[in-house]
């Protein structure tokens, strides 16, 4: 009995203590939030009379090395690239050099971001370890910024380059040497910063350098640079503007898609809403009747022909200076047949025109066979329209608010290449409310001159919601939107062809001038919206985020107060 009772009160006594004990979690402490320090290097940074091959970085705390092959940049650049150790976590970091240094240079390591500590990975910013093989540090710099010539946005990781300007100068340099000088702007920065220069003249020049071989490939890579050589020392903040070069011509070999179809892919972007090439099929001496259109989204046109049973096929392909010939083999495929697909399902807005898109060219309509009526049966007076490389058919028409449309295609109404008629077809569709729509009055300010482009676009920039096109006017009015964050683009159409042209390094040409309006304004359903743009101010991205960042506080201030 004692025995049992002295268990039960040492059981009590326990359970008294471990509820009376202060609850709680054991945690670490406060979060390692302070970068590495760099305790110490050999040589040291920023020696002079650099002879050796090998550098030893030694940090206060164990290190990380992360996205070196990005975040690493090397300046002036080096053909073989240093042997950076360990992989691992250390306090040491080496670096050995196995290119040959130039005499009496003066070289940088900017590592970025890529030196960590090993717990957090709190980032030593920016670190850079610079030395000379001459007698004295290069201590002149230049600097800018960074924008798209056409893009509301800016790419990240663009390099900003120098070429010294000497008497083997070329400009064909940046197609296949390596700069003087190299910095980037890695993946945050709009600005840039060339540090520890050498006095003497330059070509500046900025690259999106897809294959980051910082050399110029106008196939891949988006250029900016600066007309006039530039003197360095200079204190002009550059700006440079990067765009993708519309290259010449160059046509690939043909592709036979089908028994009736081929496709002739081209290298570069090309604009052909001007001027296409003059395609020539032939079988020996005799020339085919063909059709041409654009492949979408593909650089490649598509050219149409007449089934025929043949071995080969010869094609000459020209476009102003360009010619090409190639002869190729045909097989028996299966051919393209007629298809019809109507782009508008359900709703057609008031700014659309009622659009078909056809899988084969069309080349004959007979608007007798084609009949359009409203809810009540009657007929509705329509205009129709085809653009034969794109390969769509347009009927247009008056539309009243809140209505229902039936659109009838008889048998016959359309005709393709290939003599094949549809069989009939129907499409029904409405139309909504006018106060589902609002309207923008936009006033122009400060246009520097015409003729100009005015784009509504949406809020990332990527998709034009309406445009017109000025010869002098500065009023416009944009009526039934749909509800949509807006922008406004402006482009100095200065070879007055009505698109946008890029540049061109060789010929020095800048391209067209572009500016974007610097707010973002809504419209909204039965919303009249009156908005002035005075094109001479700018574009600032900057201030953009800012005001997005305000209007985020304030809509949350407005459903704070709504609760």
């Amino acid at each position: 009995m004692l025995k049992n009772n002295f268990r039960y009160i040492s059981f009590l006594l326990v359970f008294l203590m471990m509820s009376c004990a202060k609850r709680g979690s054991i945690t670490g402490g406060l979060k390692d939030t302070l970068a590495p320090i760099l305790v110490s290097s050999s040589p040291k940074n920023f020696s002079t009379d650099f002879k050796g091959n090998e550098i030893v970085l030694t940090f206060d705390e164990y290190v990380k090395l992360k996205n070196t092959n990005k975040q690493l940049i090397i300046s002036p650049p080096m053909k073989a690239q240093p042997i950076i150790t360990p992989s691992n976590a250390s306090k040491f970091i080496k670096i050995k050099i196995q290119d040959t240094l130039q005499p009496n240079t003066t070289y940088s390591f900017n590592f970025g971001q890529s030196i960590t500590d090993n717990n957090e990975g709190n980032p030593y910013n920016q670190f850079k370890y610079i030395f000379s093989t001459g007698s004295y540090i290069d201590s002149l710099s230049i600097g800018g910024r960074i924008k798209d010539s056409y893009n509301k946005t800016t790419d990240n990781f663009v390099s900003v380059m120098l070429y010294d300007v000497n008497d083997k100068f070329e400009d064909s340099i940046i197609y296949k040497e390596n700069p003087r000088y190299i910095t980037n702007t890695l993946d945050s920065l709009s600005t840039f910063k060339l540090e520890n220069l050498k006095a003497g003249k330059y070509l500046l020049i900025a690259l999106k350098d897809k294959e980051n071989n910082n050399k110029y490939n106008p196939k891949e890579d988006k250029i900016g640079f600066v007309k006039h050589y530039i003197n360095i020392p200079n204190d002009t903040l550059f700006e440079l503007e990067l765009f993708k070069e519309t290259l010449p011509l160059k046509a690939l070999k043909p592709v036979q898609l089908s028994g009736n179809r081929l496709l002739v892919p081209y290298e570069g972007k090309q604009n052909f809403k001007n001027s296409k090439p003059k395609i020539v099929l032939k079988n020996n001496d005799e020339i085919l009747e063909t059709i041409v259109t654009e492949f979408p989204k593909k650089d490649s046109l598509q050219v149409w022909y007449k089934p025929l049973k043949v071995d080969s096929l010869a094609m000459e392909i020209s476009k102003d200076d360009y010619k090409k010939k190639y002869v190729f083999k045909i097989k028996d495929l299966k051919k393209d047949t007629l298809n019809i697909s109507a782009v508008q399902n359900g709703t057609l807005n008031f700014r659309e025109r009622f659009t078909l898109e056809t899988a084969t060219p069309l080349v004959k309509f007979d608007s007798s066979k084609i009949k359009l009526v409203n809810k009540d049966s009657t007929a509705v007076d329509f205009t129709t329209e085809y653009n034969e490389f794109e390969q769509k058919f347009y009927v247009d028409f008056k539309k009243e608010p809140s209505q229902k449309y039936n659109f009838t295609f008889l048998p016959g109404a359309l005709t393709d290449f290939y003599e094949k008629s549809n069989d009939t077809l129907q499409y029904r569709l409405s139309t909504k409310e006018i106060e589902e729509y609002g309207n923008v009055i936009l006033n122009l300010k400060n246009v520097k001159r015409f003729p100009i482009i005015i784009e509504l676009i949406n809020k990332k920039g990527d998709k034009i919601l309406a445009q017109e096109y000025s010869e002098g006017e500065t009023k416009f009015e944009f009526n039934l939107l749909e509800p949509e964050l807006f922008t406004v683009r402006i482009i100095y159409d200065d070879n007055k062809n009505k698109i946008y042209d890029a540049g061109n390094f060789l010929k020095k040409e800048y391209s067209e001038e572009v500016n974007y309006m610097q707010k973002n304004f809504d419209v909204r359903s039965n919303w009249d919206v009156n908005e002035t743009f005075d094109v001479s101010i700018p574009y600032n991205p900057e201030l953009e985020k800012k005001d997005d960042d305000k209007k985020k506080k304030d809509d949350a201030k407005r459903k704070k107060t709504a609760f």
